[in-house]
């Protein structure tokens, strides 16, 4: 059944990212700096590619942090949802920064990605643990 606790961890990180990036889109746009059709929106539109590759991706965050759970004895809730945020904030979180740091991007980018990730990695971590 681990299996199908990632597959929903991966779910439902994957769908607040919508929501996360719905509500931030413009700030977003801007701070990332993603080129803009006259109607405002990014040129060539979302590809359905982009988004199969990000819950895939979404799936390797949640598959490995289910087995360092499992190699560190994280089993309840409470413990897991820390744990997420922990793994969000000083692992992914930081990564991004560093990564847009040299990509010389405003810090704004890092604290809407790194918010993004430390948010899903936390409601990841609290899945895992609760079935």
């Amino acid at each position: 059944m681990e299996i199908l606790n990632v597959f929903a961890a991966a779910l439902v990180a994957f769908f607040l990212g919508f929501v996360w990036y719905m509500v931030l889109a413009e700030p977003w746009m801007q701070a990332s700096g993603v080129p803009r059709d006259e109607d405002g929106k990014p040129k060539g539109g979302m590809k359905p590619a982009v988004l199969a590759m990000s819950f895939v991706l979404q799936l390797i965050v949640a598959g490995m942090m289910r087995h360092v759970f499992a190699l560190s004895g994280i089993e309840s809730p409470g413990a897991g949802l820390v744990a997420g945020i922990g793994v969000g904030l000083f692992f992914i979180s930081p990564w991004v920064a560093l990564n847009n740091l040299f990509a010389m991007r405003p810090l704004r980018l890092s604290l809407i990605d790194g918010g993004y990730a430390t948010v899903a990695c936390a409601a990841m971590g609290l899945i895992l643990t609760v079935f």
